[in-house]
């Protein structure tokens, strides 16, 4: 005679607990399982595991001892820190754990570390950061009112290619900004397509394209800027700006040619008053997010520019199509942007 092996049927948790709140309200184990549909000798062994260990849930087993032990999780996160920049497979190296990548990954998400793409900044000495607190300071009780009357402006070079490689580091959430998971970005050589814009809060400014020869000595210097820029088209917007908001002052970075002397003597000829801007801080001009704006409209188009001509006319068109709303909603953060140098002590912020 051949014997059938029972079959148990599985029951979810909030079954189990039906079960046991109709036993304890009175009901006997076996008209309480065939309410909720559970087999008699199903019931009294769920009904003594409820009284053993006062749970109806699965308890932990003890299964397959840990790879790794806390020591060990507690170097590896120590050695990831001091390391940002090693892949997993090196990582397991420098530790000398003998565990496999998955493992490494497996422990570091546990305590909140993950490979991402690490963010470029500037690089701030001491004294950048004592003049973006400088900064800071000064503009720290500017409300919207304030801001709404400053003309932003930068050059932005326009790549006809503009990908690069990506550095990873290992982080939690929150340390982006770390001095270990940031790479200071430099100046750029190699340009395409150099353009002058500005901003204000309600209008765009006028975009030029620059032309200057190029080459050792042949870039963009102090007579080129005032005779492209300031003559060309900023006096004419300021004017016109001035006229709708009252006293508008005049930002731009610290680029040789907007520091120069002969430059200088050009705002102090036309009355135009510029805003204090420390050096290295694109973070604090909006302006910036505009220009990522304008890139990703031209990552979009269908047909990407393959000549400089026509990336000159591409640029223009991007410019002209950009909603005002772009260009304001950035405006709108400078007080939050003068509280993020003054949380990080004049280093690096989000923006």
């Amino acid at each position: 005679m051949i014997r059938k092996r029972a079959t148990y049927t599985l029951h979810d948790t909030p079954k189990k607990n039906r079960l046991v709140g109709a036993v304890h309200a009175g009901l006997p184990v076996a008209q309480a399982a065939a309410q909720n549909g559970i087999h008699p000798r199903s019931a009294f062994r769920i009904m003594k595991k409820q009284r053993t260990t006062g749970t109806v849930s699965r308890q932990p087993r003890s299964g397959r001892p840990p790879i790794l032990s806390e020591r060990d999780k507690r170097y590896l996160a120590r050695t990831a820190v001091k390391e940002r920049r090693l892949p997993f497979t090196e990582l397991g190296n420098a530790t000398n754990l003998n565990v496999s990548t998955s493992t490494i990954r497996n422990a570091l998400a546990a305590e909140g570390f993950h490979r991402r793409v690490a963010k470029k900044v500037p690089y701030l000495t001491k004294a950048h950061k004592k003049s973006r607190m400088y900064w800071a300071r000064k503009y720290r009780s500017w409300l919207l009112r304030e801001w709404g009357k400053v003309i932003f402006s930068d050059e932005c070079y326009i790549y006809l290619g503009d990908n690069c490689g990506r550095i990873y580091v290992t982080r939690r959430p929150g340390e982006e900004l770390h001095e270990d998971c940031v790479v200071p970005s430099f100046k750029q050589s190699s340009k395409r397509v150099m353009v002058w814009g500005c901003i204000i809060s309600g209008h765009k400014g006028p975009l030029v394209v620059l032309e200057y020869p190029g080459g050792k000595g042949n870039g963009m210097n102090s007579a080129r800027y005032q005779d492209q820029v300031l003559d060309g088209v900023l006096v004419d917007f300021h004017t016109r700006m001035k006229a709708l908001k009252g006293s508008v002052l005049f930002q731009q970075d610290n680029a040789p040619s907007h520091a120069s002397k002969s430059t200088k003597q050009w705002f102090a000829a036309h009355d135009l008053p510029l805003l204090y801007h420390p050096a290295s801080s694109p973070d604090l001009n909006p302006i910036e997010h505009v220009w990522h704006e304008l890139k990703t409209r031209l990552r979009a188009l269908p047909r990407p520019p393959n000549t400089v001509e026509e990336l000159k006319a591409a640029v223009l068109r991007a410019w002209d199509e950009l909603p005002i709303e772009d260009v304001d909603k950035h405006i709108r953060r400078m007080p939050d942007r003068v509280q993020a140098i003054l949380k990080a002590r004049g280093g690096h912020t989000k923006y």
